[in-house]
Order: structure tokens, then C-alpha cells, then sequence
């Protein structure tokens, strides 16, 4: 029995004989399936050719991404605090270096995700640092695809996943009806860092940012989803912005970003 992980979006399977004969994840109108058809890939077959880049983001955080790339090219993001240190999203692949990478800046306690396209390996980075829990919000619950006794959902508006460590999971919806964002008080050298995934994307302009039900088929949020974001994470300072991508930053001035992007856009469409 194999643990499938899906091309083009990197969701890892429950274990079957053979692959699956369909990824529910890329069929939903916010992803695709890639032009070639359906294809898969394992762990094993990933760990012959792959391998994850470890880069320094600034103070306390530190990126992972896997080069070859694998899926969309997502990045994870550890987050190191006093009360231990967080993962925020996930990617398919991890080997012994990357498990070392992250131990040498002082191991991992919990991982948090902000959204379906980054559930990704999410077990198997959960198993390698001995069960640790994942947090995934409730809504989303249906687009979990590798079932996992570490994974914990939670409900609401907000969540606390590392007690002691200022950290905060934010509910926005949009691009899904479980997105969220993460709260880090002490990124930006104490100004305060949101971390979005694409539920906030980051824009080629890196001074705007974007919501999008679907990126890669270009459908658009109505006006509420996206006055519902900027609510969501209006109570929270913060200077900088990453998105789910190496080199996805607005650098500073991140929460009128946000604020000054969501103008633009509901001006665009009439809301």
C-alpha cells in the first residue's frame, strides 16, 4: 500500500494499492488538473531526484521550498518562537536534511495551514517530528485527503495552536470557506507579520495584494468575501505581508496594503 501524492497540487492520499483514480482537490474549479491528465507521484520516487531549499527569511523565520519544483511551487514557513516553534503550510516533500534543517533552529511543535492547496504532505511532516499536531479549520474539513489522528480542527474566528508563543490563526474564508491567515506579533522586527498562503496574494506589484476565488482559472471574490477578509485581519498590526511563495513579500506598510488593495478592487467591480 502507497501514500499517493497528486502532481499538480501536491495533496498526499491515504495509502492504496494503486493510485487513486481522481484528485478531488484539482478538479474543484480553484485548481486544475494538469494538461497531461491526472498523474502521481510518491515519496519514495520524489526522494531520488528532490531535494528542499532552506532559506532565511528574516529573524525567526525560515522558508522551505523543494527544487525540483513539486506541485505549484508552494513554500512552507517556520516560525520559531519561546514556546516552540511552528510550521505554517506545508509541502509534499521532506527527507532527513530537511528534518535536521529544522532542528538545528530548534524543532517543531505544531503545524497550521491555511487552506487546501498546502495540505500537501502535511502527515508526513507531522510524523517525522513525532506526531505533532496539525491545525486545520472545520470548514475545509471535507478536502482532507490523507486522514490523520494529528490533525486537529477548529472552529470559529480565531485559534490559539502554540499557547505562549503570540501566535494567531485568523478565519477569512474567500478562496476557500476554511482560509485563514497567521498572526506573528514579533515578525518585522516587532511590527508585527501576516502570513497568507493566497488567501491575501501577494501582487507582482509587491506594494498591492489580491483575493481571488481561483487563482490559476481567474474567478473572482464578490464584494462580501472581500470586506470580510479586510475585517477579519483589521484588528491585527502588521507591517509585512508573506504570501505562500519564495519572494512573496510586501516588505512594509502590509495593513494598509491590504486595505488600499480591497478599495482598489471593490471600486473595480462596483461594491
Amino acid at each position: 500500500m502507497t501514500h499517493f501524492f497528486c502532481v499538480a497540487c501536491g495533496a498526499q492520499f491515504a495509502a492504496s494499492a494503486e493510485p487513486p483514480p481522481n484528485c478531488p482537490i484539482c478538479e474543484d474549479e480553484r485548481q486544475y488538473v494538469g494538461h497531461e491528465g491526472q498523474q502521481w507521484t510518491t515519496l519514495a520516487a520524489l526522494r531520488r531526484d528532490h531535494r528542499n531549499q532552506v532559506e532565511a527569511i528574516e529573524a525567526g523565520l525560515t522558508g522551505f521550498a523543494t527544487e525540483p519544483k513539486v506541485a505549484i511551487g508552494q513554500q512552507a514557513h517556520l516560525i520559531e518562537t519561546p514556546a516552540g516553534n511552528m510550521l505554517w503550510n506545508c509541502i509534499s516533500y521532506v527527507d532527513d536534511e530537511t528534518v535536521a534543517a529544522v532542528e538545528a533552529r530548534g524543532g517543531l511543535a505544531a503545524i497550521a495551514i491555511s487552506h487546501p492547496h498546502f495540505y500537501t504532505g502535511m502527515a508526513e511532516w507531522s510524523r517525522a517530528f513525532g506526531g505533532i499536531p496539525i491545525w486545520l479549520h472545520a470548514d475545509d474539513r471535507e478536502w482532507v485527503m490523507r486522514p490523520d489522528e494529528a490533525i486537529r480542527f477548529w472552529e470559529g474566528e480565531t485559534a490559539d495552536p502554540l499557547p505562549g508563543s503570540g501566535l494567531t490563526l485568523v478565519h477569512c474564508g474567500g478562496h476557500f470557506p476554511g482560509s485563514c491567515v497567521l498572526h506573528w506579533p514579533e515578525g518585522a522586527d516587532g511590527a508585527g507579520a501576516l502570513l497568507t498562503g493566497d488567501t491575501i496574494q501577494v501582487a507582482a506589484d509587491r506594494r498591492w495584494v489580491s483575493f481571488m476565488e481561483s487563482y490559476p482559472n481567474m474567478v473572482p471574490l464578490g464584494a462580501g468575501a472581500i470586506r470580510r477578509i479586510v475585517a477579519a485581519v483589521e484588528p491585527y498590526p502588521f507591517d509585512r505581508l508573506y504570501g505562500g511563495w519564495s519572494g512573496s513579500v510586501v516588505a512594509t506598510d502590509a495593513r494598509a496594503a491590504v486595505r488600499r488593495s480591497a478599495e482598489r478592487y471593490l471600486a473595480r467591480i462596483g461594491g
